[in-house]
C-alpha cells in the first residue's frame, strides 16, 4: 500500500447518514453528516422505518459529496469502512450494503467497523497526541462502557451499562418532563438554570464490586418523583429536576471511570460518544483529572454524535490489525465490543 492511506468511511447505524474521507487513520479531509433529528423529533424518538428510508435517499449524496470535499476521487480511495454494527439493522444495511458494493466494484479492501469503536476513534482525530494506552468512557444514547484501550483496536472491557444506557436515560427523563426530543442537549441546556443538590436521586452501584452502571432506578425514581408531585398537586421545577438527575448520572459515570484510571495506573481518560458533548461531564472529568495530574481528552461536538470519520479512522486500524472483511458481513444490530 502506498505510504498515505486513504479511507473511505460510511455510517449509517441510527439516525445519521454520513461518509467521510480520512488519511492515515487520523487526518479527517471530510465528514458529511446529514441529521435526520427534524424528522424523529414529533415522535419523541428514533423510528427505525422513517430512518431506513431516509438513508437510503442521502447515502448517495453523503458519499459524493465527501469525496469531492476532501478534492478525491474512488480511485484515490484504498480502504472503504462501514458500520456493521451495533445499530438499527435496516438503517445498518443501507450504508454496509453502499459500502460493499463500492469495495466489489472498484476493487478496494473492505473494513466493517464496530460503531462503539469508531466512538473511540473519533479521539484520534482529534488529538494527533493520543495514542495507546488509555481508559475510553463510551458513552451515548445506546451504549455506556468503561473500556481500557491496551492498544489501536485491542480493547478490555471493564464496566458496561446492565439496563438503560446514559443517553437513553437523558432522552427519557426529558419526555417526562416534556423537553422533546433528544432529550440530551435539552436537559444538559435546562440542568444549567437549576440546583444540581435541589433532589437526591439514587446513585447505582453493585455489591459485587463491579464497575457496571445502571440508569435505570435513577430514571424510575425521577419519574416518580413527577408522578407524586402531579398526585399531590405541587408543581414541579423542571430545572432542578434536570440538574439533579444529570448530577446523579454524571457522578457515576465519573466515579467509576476514575476507579478504572486508579486500577490501570493510567495517566490519560478519553471520553467518547454522543453523550461526550455535556457541559457538566466535559467540566467533572476536567476538574477531577486536572486534581490528580491526569489528562482528560474530548471530541470536539461534531465528533461527538455519529458520523464516518471516526469510522473511517477505524477502519483504518482494523485493517493495519489485518482484518479485512468479506462481501458476506452481514449488519449485526446487538454487536458488542471487542466482537468481530
Amino acid at each position: 500500500m502506498k505510504k498515505d492511506c486513504l479511507v473511505l468511511g460510511i455510517e449509517s447505524s441510527c439516525d445519521e447518514t454520513s461518509a467521510a474521507v480520512v488519511r492515515n487513520g487520523r487526518d479527517m479531509l471530510s465528514n458529511i453528516i446529514s441529521s435526520q433529528i427534524n424528522l424523529h423529533k414529533k415522535y419523541g424518538g428514533v423510528v427505525p422505518e422513517i430512518a431506513s428510508r431516509k438513508h437510503i435517499e442521502m447515502i448517495d449524496i453523503c458519499i459524493q459529496e465527501a469525496l469531492e470535499q476532501a478534492n478525491v476521487t474512488l480511485d484515490d480511495i484504498d480502504i472503504v469502512g462501514a458500520t456493521y454494527g451495533p445499530g438499527l439493522a435496516g438503517a445498518l444495511l443501507v450504508g454496509l450494503s453502499s459500502a460493499k458494493a463500492i469495495a466489489y466494484a472498484s476493487g478496494k479492501i473492505f473494513v466493517g467497523v464496530n460503531h462503539i469503536e469508531g466512538h473511540i476513534c473519533a479521539d484520534f482525530l482529534a488529538h494527533k497526541d493520543l495514542v495507546p494506552p488509555f481508559v475510553c468512557l463510551v458513552v451515548s444514547g445506546g451504549h455506556t462502557n468503561i473500556v481500557y484501550v491496551n492498544d489501536y483496536g485491542k480493547f478490555e472491557i471493564m464496566g458496561r451499562t446492565r439496563d438503560d444506557a446514559a443517553g437513553e436515560a437523558f432522552d427519557k427523563v426529558a419526555r417526562s418532563i416534556g423537553l422533546g426530543y433528544p432529550g440530551g442537549p435539552l436537559i444538559d441546556k435546562l440542568a444549567k438554570e437549576g440546583n444540581r443538590h435541589a433532589i437526591s436521586f439514587p446513585r447505582a452501584s453493585f455489591n459485587d464490586g463491579s464497575l457496571d452502571f445502571s440508569f435505570s432506578g435513577v430514571k424510575t425514581a425521577v419519574l416518580n418523583y413527577i408522578n407524586k408531585a402531579k398526585m399531590k398537586k405541587i408543581e414541579i421545577n423542571k430545572a432542578d429536576i434536570a440538574a439533579s438527575f444529570q448530577e446523579a448520572v454524571i457522578d457515576v459515570l465519573v466515579d467509576n471511570t476514575l476507579s478504572v484510571l486508579e486500577f490501570r495506573k493510567s495517566d490519560k481518560i478519553v471520553i467518547a460518544g454522543g453523550v461526550a458533548a455535556n457541559s457538566r461531564l466535559r467540566e467533572r472529568f476536567t476538574d477531577e483529572c486536572s486534581k490528580r495530574g491526569i489528562k482528560a481528552y474530548f471530541p470536539p461536538i461534531v465528533l461527538c454524535t455519529d458520523n464516518a470519520a471516526m469510522v473511517a479512522s477505524a477502519a483504518y486500524y482494523e485493517y493495519l490489525n489485518g482484518n479485512i472483511s468479506d462481501m458476506y458481513l452481514n449488519a449485526n444490530p446487538s454487536l458488542k465490543i471487542g466482537e468481530r
